[in-house]
């Protein structure tokens, strides 16, 4: 058996108004680190400025709350992450880029590995559209 150390790892970009992430936001992260869904690896604050000026700032130094939460491998996310992320920042909005394991899969990342499998491709539909899909066919159905 070849378990990995680590499963797939997401870079997720979430934007929010102002200059501080909504506390809701990071609970809902914290819960499902605490539920051992994902892990949480690296957190940056990206802000761009009105005049596109662009800074990051790790967690520790952008003052965001985690709690007890011990970031796995921060600063993983490498510069060039951080540019390509940076770009999609709207002018005058702040984001958070999560770097999160999904810990769900390591098992299944595990047993493809030692047979030599592996994941072809994969498509991550957003949950608003979801939402939006199935409201419509169930709108549709009645």
């Amino acid at each position: 058996m070849s378990d990995l150390e680590f499963g797939p790892v997401e870079l997720v970009l979430a934007a929010f108004e102002g200059d501080r992430p909504n506390m809701g936001v990071i609970e809902a992260v914290l819960s499902l680190v605490d539920a051992g869904t994902v892990r949480l690896l690296d957190l940056v604050q990206v802000s761009c400025s009105e005049a596109g000026q662009l800074s990051f700032l790790e967690v520790d130094e952008a003052g965001i709350a985690i709690g007890d939460i011990e970031l796995e491998l921060s600063g993983i996310a490498s510069d060039e992450d951080l540019a390509e992320f940076g770009e999609k920042v709207p002018p005058g909005t702040s984001a958070l880029l999560l770097v999160v394991e999904l810990r769900w899969a390591v098992q299944l990342a595990s047993r493809l590995a030692e047979t030599n499998g592996y994941v072809i491709d994969f498509l991550r539909i957003p949950a608003p559209a979801v939402n939006a899909v199935v409201a419509e066919a169930r709108e549709a159905s009645k």
